[in-house]
């Protein structure tokens, strides 16, 4: 059985309900700001000085005195309201539906365990009849189940403790399985459960969802770099031009750090704790003292697919929750990063945007098709930054063996993961839209002919002419540098002719270095770029210095 799987009967809708008319007569409309009696005054130049505008006290509708129930438009996040359609694929995991299933499959999972210890004789193995209720349990949970949970937890008041009940009840018709109710819960406190449900969660919310977008960003980022990789461009360090490289390989430097990051990610072990009150099994103990416990709690806990932690108070102490949103943290800082230099690429008319009928950019300028998709996905991630780096900073702490902190704190993990969902969709969309604009990208390039003060200087001091810096700063810096000013200077250098004939097939435009090898080997493994490289090593010596075609 796969956890999380679409076995579940699961209706990811929560906005059935429309806006209802008031039930309560009670209902109290708010005061207004202002007193009844308020004007404005407004200076003119005309002889009546003064404009006297009453402004009545705001008036409700009859039929906005209403109970707001939850819909798409009432939703106080705009994730479960205005973005649901792109992320309601993490509700079945990250939700409060999720949990609960979640606890219900822990339960049902620790009850089968138990049949399997032969000496906990009061529990014998389960019959292949009762093993297939118990799975369909899980396999058929629903929403409608979820709900019988929270209307139990109206009277018991303790969430954990409501599943417990509502697995009793739902396993009441099964003799097998009603006979050893008492052990669903058997020595364990409500963070056994607890944890081993927020670890799944998060495993199958990572997996099912986050990893897969995060996956198609870095592979169409990749995928830029590869058709960009030979695309001169003019780079800028400090906001100044500065040496040419191609719009290829810094799209390739953003799929390299995304793709690190998401390996970091993805290494970092999802943990969980099954040992009692304390973490000291007394409970277990103090029933069959001699059972391997911790050996049990640690099969049962790898069985589920997560890592066993042997330490623990009653929680798991969350700290791998801290490395895997600070790792997410870090993803989306890069994403950030990415977002804002697209943005200014943009601006600066190196990309231009698909338009779309019907969208509008603006609502007074018809020209402008504006960025929105990128800027929606940098806000996001801000977003979901805030919110994984307070996990990541109050997770791992908890007053002596636990307080109840983490508690309503862990209910917002769907916060930040759905954020930054949000946020990998969105620039993906914006990608979508993106035309490069060559030509605008080459009359950067012919504009700024100084960038070829580097090679001359660095091609000078190889032949040992003095101060090539300095004569290269007195030629450039406060003047206006052209072709033709360029190739004087080159023409006037005592070199050898060879390499004086490279220096002056020189262009901004082909003045790229390595760029376009990097780009087009991102994401290759090791092997494979090493032998590119020396391919393209043992080119380059034929177009070293001292011959007459400049390296490609």
């Amino acid at each position: 059985m796969v956890i999380g799987t679409s076995s579940r009967v699961f209706n990811g809708s929560s906005h059935l309900s429309s806006l209802a008319p008031p039930t309560s007569p009670g209902h109290r409309k708010p005061s207004s700001i202002f007193p009844s009696n308020a004007f404005l005054r407004f200076s003119s130049p005309s002889p009546r000085r003064y404009c006297s505008c009453s402004i009545s006290e705001p008036k409700m509708r009859k039929d906005d005195a209403r109970v707001f129930e939850l819909s798409n438009l009432t939703a106080l996040s705009p994730l479960d309201g205005r973005y649901w359609s792109k992320v309601k694929d993490l509700s079945p995991y990250m939700s409060e539906y999720g949990l609960i299933y979640y606890r219900v499959l822990v339960e049902i999972k620790w009850l089968l365990k138990l049949s399997q210890i032969p000496e906990i004789s009061e529990v014998p193995e389960f019959s292949q009849d009762a093993h297939s209720f118990l799975e369909a349990v899980i396999d058929g949970f629903s929403v409608d189940d979820a709900m019988q949970v929270k209307n139990i937890e109206r009277t018991t008041n303790h969430d954990v403790k409501a599943v417990e009940y509502f697995l009793k009840e739902k396993c009441g018709s099964h003799p097998e399985i009603a006979k050893v109710s008492e052990f669903f819960h058997f020595a364990c406190t409500s963070e056994d459960i607890n944890n081993l449900a927020h670890g799944l969660m998060l495993k199958e919310a990572l997996s099912g969802v986050i990893y897969p977008a995060m996956d198609e960003l870095i592979k169409e980022i990749s995928s830029m770099a590869d058709r960009y990789a030979s695309i001169p461009m003019l780079s800028r360090t400090h906001g100044q031009p500065a040496s040419p490289t191609t719009l290829g390989k810094e799209m390739a430097v953003f799929a390299a750090r995304l793709s690190d990051q998401r390996q970091e990610i993805s290494q970092v072990k999802i943990k969980g704790k099954f040992a009692g009150a304390v973490g000291n099994y007394n409970a277990h103990i103090s029933a069959y003292p001699d059972i391997d416990w911790p050996q049990i709690s640690k099969e049962f806990v790898e069985s589920l697919g997560l890592f066993f932690n042997p330490y623990v108070t009653q929680i798991e102490p969350h700290d791998y929750m801290a490395r895997l949103f600070y790792g997410i943290t870090l993803f989306n800082t890069i994403l950030i990063g990415f977002d804002r230099d697209i943005w200014g690429y943009i601006s600066n008319v190196y990309f231009k945007q698909i338009t779309k009928a019907g969208e509008i950019g603006s609502s007074t300028m018809p020209h402008k098709v504006n960025p929105i998709d990128f800027e929606n996905s940098e806000g996001n991630l801000g977003k979901a930054n805030g919110n994984l780096s307070h996990l990541s900073e109050k997770l791992p702490i908890s007053r002596f063996q636990r307080d109840l902190t983490d508690s309503t704190v862990l209910r917002n993990m769907g916060e930040g993961l759905g954020h930054s969902l949000l946020a990998y969709k969105s620039t993906l969309q914006g990608i979508g839209k993106l035309q490069v604009n060559e030509a605008r990208l080459a009359k950067d390039l012919d504009q700024w002919w100084e960038v070829l003060a580097e090679p001359i200087q660095t091609v000078m001091r190889r032949y040992g002419v003095p101060e090539p810096y300095e004569k290269l700063k007195e030629l450039t810096r406060g003047r206006d540098v052209t072709k033709d000013s360029i190739r004087e200077f080159i023409e006037g250098l005592e070199l050898p002719e060879e390499a004086k004939s490279y220096l002056l097939e020189l262009t901004p435009h082909n003045y790229i270095g390595a760029a376009a090898e990097l780009a087009r080997t991102v994401g290759l493994p090791d092997n494979v770029v090493i032998g590119v490289r020396a391919l393209n090593w043992l080119s380059m010596e034929n177009c070293a210095m001292g011959m007459s075609k400049p390296c490609d």
